[in-house]
């Protein structure tokens, strides 16, 4: 029996979708929060089982019977030590065969913000004593595709990342990857670093999506200081600025980069390119 946490999420459903391909439907328990969100997977014979972070007990509740645990970190940035924690003691008590974890790709010496949270998380993994196995997930390709309209309106892409390179990969290719380990023996005490197989710079992003656009897109590079202050004046809400101003600063100094061919090898095909991506927004924002 598999469970995935955060199973209504952008990258639990697919996630699930990928198990579907590998186990019965009866084998896979989502996780969730609001059960009335899991309705399509209740449909397709999954086992939604509530789970509530602030509730151990309905944690443990969820891990009854459970073989193996996928706790995809939370979304909520500030938060996520204590929430994990408790996925974590949950799943102690459940005796559970296997713990993976969606970590954050070059954990042990990124300077992101957003690594902080993951590398206290893998030490309470660690200090547990689970069998566990660490996916180090690398920047998602959404993140900047999701931001084409925005930059398609405008004529200009705008960040802080200089010539960082971005070993980026959709979503759809780290649930893939995940669904290969947990339907796997023997992963227990691997830490896996998971990144796009070639790098990009944002500069190199705008000229992608210029030529799939036929329209000209420049690339802006801002400050640190000044990137967070456009952010925040486009509404986007705290402290998501400030994370996304780190995380392009980190990425300047080669923390979104990766030689790393783990997520290919696990997916034993190439990762998806982010020109691929990039057309597949388009389509999207055409529809």
């Amino acid at each position: 029996m598999l469970a995935i946490t955060g199973a209504t999420g952008q990258l639990g459903r697919l996630v699930i979708e990928a198990l579907l391909q590998k186990v019965p439907a009866s084998q896979i328990v989502a996780a969730v929060r609001d059960v009335d969100k899991a309705k399509e997977l209740a449909g397709q014979g999954i086992q939604v089982r509530y789970a509530d972070y602030s509730q151990p007990e309905s944690l443990r509740d969820a891990f009854a019977g459970v073989d193996k645990v996928l706790l995809i970190s939370s979304s909520e940035v500030g938060q996520r030590v204590e929430q994990h924690r408790a996925v974590i003691e949950a799943a102690k008590a459940a005796n559970i065969a296997l713990l993976a974890y969606t970590s954050i790709l070059n954990a042990d010496r990124s300077s992101l913000m957003l690594a902080e949270e993951h590398v206290a998380t893998e030490a309470m993994i660690q200090e547990s004593g689970l069998p566990a196995v660490i996916l180090r997930n690398g920047w998602y390709s959404e993140n900047y595709t999701m931001g084409i309209p925005a930059i398609l309106q405008h004529g200009v892409m705008i960040g802080c990342a200089g010539e960082g390179r971005i070993c980026s990969a959709p979503r759809r290719d780290y649930a893939e990857a995940a669904a290969h380990v947990l339907t796997r023996d023997g992963q227990a005490g691997k830490i896996y670093q998971l990144a796009g197989d070639h790098g990009f710079t944002l500069a190199e992003f705008a000229n992608m999506l210029s030529e799939a656009t036929g329209r000209p897109i420049v690339y802006q590079n801002l400050s640190e200081a000044d990137y967070i202050q456009a952010l925040e004046n486009a509404g986007v809400p705290a402290p998501f600025p400030k994370v996304l101003g780190n995380s392009e600063t980190g990425a300047s100094a080669g923390d979104l980069f990766s030689p790393s061919s783990d997520l290919s090898q696990l997916l034993n095909r190439a990762t998806t390119p982010i020109e691929v991506t990039i057309k597949e927004a388009l389509s999207e924002v055409a529809a």
